[in-house]
């Protein structure tokens, strides 16, 4: 029996390195995504990214996805995910998981006591765990990073 494709994979994994700050320009005036307002002429703080996304130094680590399976939750091959091992995965939550050896990303769904894998494209098919797979969830995702 053919095996069917779980996509996305998990292309690379990065660990956190935590240790030197970074701190960026951060301009604390919301932007309104309608019509413009006047300008603020003042730039109120330093933000720190990692201190902005990641709660978890010790558990987090980032993978770059390859696929195309999450697409309609704003996941992109290419993207880099923020993933949090800390965090305690919930139904609808979207994961990093290992199936049977393979990395995947997708939206865990927990209903009357079985457990799915959605995917957030029509393309591909809902997978759900049983008995015999070897299942972990490997962290829950917290940020996408994509460009434009």
């Amino acid at each position: 029996m053919k095996k069917p494709k779980i996509g996305p994979s998990i292309e690379t994994i990065y660990p956190y390195g935590a240790g030197e700050r970074q701190e960026l320009p951060f301009f604390d005036a919301p932007i309104p995504a309608g019509f413009p307002s006047p300008a603020e002429d003042y730039l109120d703080k330093k933000l720190d990214l990692n201190e902005l996304l990641i709660r978890h130094p010790s558990a987090t680590f980032f993978v770059r996805v390859a696929g195309e399976s999450m697409i309609q939750a704003g996941i992109h091959s290419g993207d880099i995910l923020i993933v949090d091992r800390a965090q305690e995965p919930r139904s609808e939550s979207v994961v990093v998981a290992v199936i049977d050896g393979e990395l995947t990303v997708k939206r865990i769904k927990k209903r009357g006591g079985r457990i799915f894998l959605l995917p957030e494209n029509p393309d591909f098919p809902v997978m759900e765990i049983l008995g015999g797979m070897n299942f972990e969830v490997w962290g829950v995702v917290t940020y996408v990073i994509h460009s434009l």
